[in-house]
């Protein structure tokens, strides 16, 4: 049996460890304090669905559709303005959150370009 791209990189604990590496980027990250700012001060319940959305999304535990429902994300990030700055901003987060935590190639490039393509899907915001 294949393994899930979950298990590849280590499943919960690495999926764990990523969602806090990424959002302690985001916090610390100067280049980042737009996307920093569009979410809530504690970032520890934003921390928790993305790993949850995470989990799923790589083949684990559907965590947040058991808890949520289906994701819907462009309608969960619409009340965001979210441009290519924000996209650029949260793919830095990410790619710095996967080099940290050692996610290797070639899953990593694979994962990144999904993501980029996922976190360019909530682009909304008219841009000139």
């Amino acid at each position: 049996m294949d393994k899930t791209i979950y298990e590849l990189i280590g499943g919960e604990a690495t999926v764990r460890r990523l969602t806090q590496r990424f959002y302690e980027i985001m916090e610390t990250l100067p280049e980042a304090q737009g996307v920093r700012q569009m979410h809530p001060e504690n970032l520890r319940g934003s921390e928790e669905k993305l790993f949850m959305f995470l989990s799923g999304w790589l083949g684990g535990p559907q965590l947040f559709v058991e808890r949520f429902g289906h994701p819907r994300l462009r309608a969960r990030h619409f009340p965001f303005a979210i441009g290519k700055s924000e996209r650029d901003q949260w793919m830095l987060c990410m790619v710095q959150a996967f080099e940290d935590v050692g996610i290797e190639e070639p899953i990593r490039s694979e994962l990144l370009h999904s993501l980029l393509n996922l976190a360019d899907h909530m682009r909304n915001k008219q841009e000139s």
